[in-house]
Formats: structure tokens, C-alpha cells, sequence
């Protein structure tokens, strides 16, 4: 017992000298505050037959009326754990530096990916990944007849609007623009997932194209280094480049980029392609 004693004595002696040594502690640190970069809200929709989570950021580069309206950039995948950030950053750094023109970022959280972004499939396979799949058309019910006209209620809009998505939102983005392609005026499809049901969309493309052509959309299309997805959209940008004026449609691949990196650089050049900012008016 005596040992015990004399070991806690010698180590509160011990320590005397260190805790005399420590700072006073400083004045009460100010309570921190959520950092807020844009809005949130969500629709029940009767297309998905669920509630949906949207994100949206408005940029505000020097000299931009706060007021006036702005063309819709919409993006699946655009929840704030998903790719809502890094793509707000780039619209943001873009329209401020004059890069592009500045555009309202609307982001669609997702629930169930998977079953959103496809359309049908025979393939086996296909169905094994997820447990609902080709939910693709009643999303697009979702944007065209819910999400878009609550976005012109809430925020002053200009007619002009966009969609962007990267691997199976891609392949929602090319689908769109073959099957609908008076809903946006510019696509941007980033490695998108053409293997979708053994490439037959690819494969009936050809008959889709007038369709496109009368509508002349901009077309932004990107792959990576993966070579599967690499040829399909190369071979759906010469497609769309055979059907269309060549100035409207672009094809960048990135070899040096894999299918997890390719979205950031991917849209960095989609955005300053597609929508760049005027030139200044001379003095």
C-alpha cells in the first residue's frame, strides 16, 4: 500500500512543474456557423413515386445583376456526398475568372441510382446489379414535368438549359439527347456507360440522328483511358460529328485519366467549350 502511495506522490510532484507551465486557457472560441454555399429543397414526385432532394448554387462573379435570370445547368449525381461540390467549385471559379458564362447549378440527390439512370436490359448481367434497373424514362418524366417548371417558379431563369452526367449518368445523358433531344440544349456525357444491355443503344443510334440533327443540341462527349468505354464514345461522336455540324459536337478523350478521375477535368473542358463567356465589349 505504501508503494502505491509514495508512486502517486512522486507523480503529482512530478507533473507540478508541467501543469504550472501550461498557458492560461484563451477567451471562449465563437461558436462556428454552418458554411452555406447555395439552397436545398425537395419535390414529391409523383413519377418516382418518392421525394427528392435538390441542390442548387447560383454563381455570383463581380458585376452580376443577383436578380438576373440564368441558364440551368442540370447534373444527376447531385447530391452533396456525390459530385455537387467539385462541379459548383468549377462553375463558380469558371464564371468568375470570365472562363464561361455563368449558369444555375441544379443537382439531383440520388436514391437509386442505378434504376434512374438505365433503361431496360435483357442482359443478365445488367440485371444482376442492382434490384430495380430501366427507371431511366420515368426520371426524365421526373425532369422534364416536376423538376424543371419548380426551378422556373423558384429562380429567374433564361430558356436555356443543360444536362451533365459521367458513366451510367452518362449513359441517362445520351439516351436523353437520342430520345428527347429538344428537353436540353446542350449534353454533356462523360465516359458514359454505352455496354448499357449490349450496346444497343449504340447500335440504334443511327435512326435516331435526324431527330437530333433537326434540334441541333451541343454535344460535349469525353472517355478515359478505359478502352471498352473509349470506343463506344468515340464511335458515338463520329456518329453524331457524320449527322451534325462538327462545331456543335465535341469529343475529348482523356487516356491519362481512369473512370473514377475523369469527371472533374472532363467537365472542366465541357464547361469552357460549351458555354464561354462573351468577349468584352471593346472601349
Amino acid at each position: 500500500m505504501r508503494l502505491i502511495v509514495l508512486s502517486l506522490l512522486l507523480s503529482a510532484v512530478s507533473a507540478a512543474p508541467l501543469m504550472a507551465a501550461e498557458p492560461a486557457p484563451s477567451a471562449q472560441a465563437a461558436a462556428a456557423t454552418p458554411l452555406v454555399i447555395g439552397e436545398t429543397f425537395t419535390i414529391e414526385s409523383k413519377a418516382l413515386g418518392e421525394t427528392r432532394r435538390i441542390n442548387v448554387y447560383r454563381p455570383q462573379p463581380w458585376g452580376l445583376d443577383p436578380k438576373a435570370p440564368l441558364p440551368v445547368l442540370y447534373m444527376a449525381d447531385g447530391g452533396i456526398g456525390e459530385d455537387f461540390l467539385h462541379v459548383a467549385g468549377l462553375v463558380q471559379v469558371l464564371s468568375g475568372n470570365g472562363s464561361m458564362r455563368p449558369f444555375l447549378l441544379v443537382g439531383i440527390e440520388n436514391t437509386e441510382r442505378r434504376r434512374d439512370m438505365t433503361g431496360p436490359s435483357s442482359d443478365p448481367q445488367d440485371q444482376k446489379i442492382a434490384p430495380r434497373i430501366g427507371g431511366s424514362a420515368a426520371y426524365r418524366s421526373f425532369l422534364r414535368d416536376e423538376l424543371m417548371p419548380q426551378v422556373r417558379q423558384r429562380y429567374p431563369t433564361t430558356d436555356e438549359r443543360a444536362l451533365i452526367g459521367e458513366s451510367l449518368a452518362g449513359l441517362f445523358v445520351v439516351e436523353t439527347l437520342l430520345q428527347e433531344p429538344t428537353l436540353f440544349n446542350s449534353y454533356i456525357a462523360l465516359d458514359p456507360s454505352l455496354w448499357w444491355n449490349r450496346g444497343t443503344m449504340l447500335a440504334a443510334a443511327a435512326k435516331q440522328l435526324p431527330a437530333v440533327t433537326r434540334a441541333q443540341p451541343r454535344v460535349f462527349l469525353a472517355s478515359s483511358g478505359q478502352p471498352e468505354l473509349a470506343a463506344s464514345a468515340a464511335q458515338l461522336a463520329t456518329l453524331l460529328q457524320q449527322a451534325s455540324p462538327s462545331p456543335l459536337v465535341k469529343y475529348l478523350p482523356l487516356p491519362e485519366e481512369t473512370h473514377a478521375t475523369i469527371y472533374h477535368p472532363a467537365a472542366l473542358q465541357a464547361l469552357r467549350t460549351l458555354f464561354p463567356a462573351p468577349p468584352p465589349a471593346s472601349p
